[in-house]
């Protein structure tokens, strides 16, 4: 007997999980049932995937193995489930987006909307996540697409959207507040920058940023979002460093609070929309592609 779809469930809800109760729950099933059906599982396989414990649940060494394979066959099926719904060229069904912090709450308002208009029959589905996150979601199937940096996910198809620059936020009252042209990245020379952590993709450039100009990241404060991010910046003797997209459209219209565009090479980024090579919705993605760059060049334009 070769393993269930079912049982392939049940085994990356445990790995996710680390728990047979959390993954029954995950899979509207009874835990003795998800018990059993994995037990079958590993007889059949002839091998043990799960090491029970007390506390919880672990993949074993061949459960590591297994459930690398599993996640791809359940891909696999979600694409082929994909080409089967949405055979035509419209943009119909839902479709699981993924994007980082810095981009999603301020492009996909005006984004989703305009695909809404063109599209009444299309439903996203969004989540906002760190890179790390989105990454891994394309490659096990349960993001469809992201909107993203190129750069990080080199095996994977992507759309370029826009390009994006970064920008310094501080107080009238800082020196940096005294003129309105590009600074330069060595005016930033023992000076405290304020930005997400290193966990984030954006801020990563902001720390090697940091490191080239010879300043140096608050230990103080690490902010959780852009919008904390410059609040902070407003009470003075911080730098606050954000994406574009965010500071044109919003801090730049904050009276309390004085945006340049940083002038360096390493001041700059591309934002795409990203799939997997072996996605059947490619067509389907290069038309709402079409949609978010149109929306980001209209929040540009506005904000400059």
């Amino acid at each position: 007997m070769k393993p269930t779809l079912r049982q392939l469930q049940y085994l990356v809800a445990i790995a996710d999980t680390q728990s047979f109760s959390k993954a029954a729950q995950i899979c509207a099933v009874s835990q003795p049932s998800l018990s059993q059906q994995v037990k079958d599982m590993e007889y059949h396989i002839g091998a043990t995937l799960i090491e029970r414990r007390r506390n919880g649940a672990a993949l074993t060494p061949i459960g590591q193995e297994i459930i690398i394979r599993a996640r791809a066959i359940l891909r696999d099926v979600e694409d082929m489930k994909a080409l089967a719904r949405d055979a035509g060229d419209d943009l119909t069904g839902i479709v699981r987006i993924g994007t980082l912090p810095s981009i999603g709450p301020y492009l996909l308002p005006l984004a989703t909307r305009q695909l809404h208009a063109a599209y009444p029959q299309l439903r996203l589905q969004i989540y906002e996540e760190r890179g790390t996150d989105l990454h891994a979601g394309l490659v096990d199937g349960t993001r469809d697409v992201i909107l993203a940096m190129p750069e990080n996910h080199p095996a994977m198809v992507s759309l370029n959207l826009f390009h994006e620059y970064i920008y310094v936020c501080v107080a009238p009252d800082d020196a940096l507040a005294a003129s309105d042209k590009d600074i330069e990245l060595t005016e930033l020379a023992g000076r405290t920058l304020l930005s997400l952590g290193s966990n984030h993709s954006f801020g990563r450039i902001v720390h090697d940023l940091a490191q080239v100009a010879g300043a140096e990241i608050s230990k103080s404060y690490v902010g959780t979002s852009l919008d904390a991010i410059r609040q902070m910046s407003a009470m003075g003797d911080v730098v606050a460093i954000l994406p574009s997209l965010y500071c044109l459209s919003e801090a730049a219209s904050d009276p309390g609070l004085h945006v340049r565009k940083l002038n360096h090479k390493m001041a700059e980024r591309d934002i795409g929309l990203i799939w997997r090579p072996s996605s059947p919705l490619a067509r389907k993605f290069e038309k709402m592609g079409e949609t978010f760059a149109d929306a980001a060049q209209t929040l540009l334009g506005q904000a400059t």
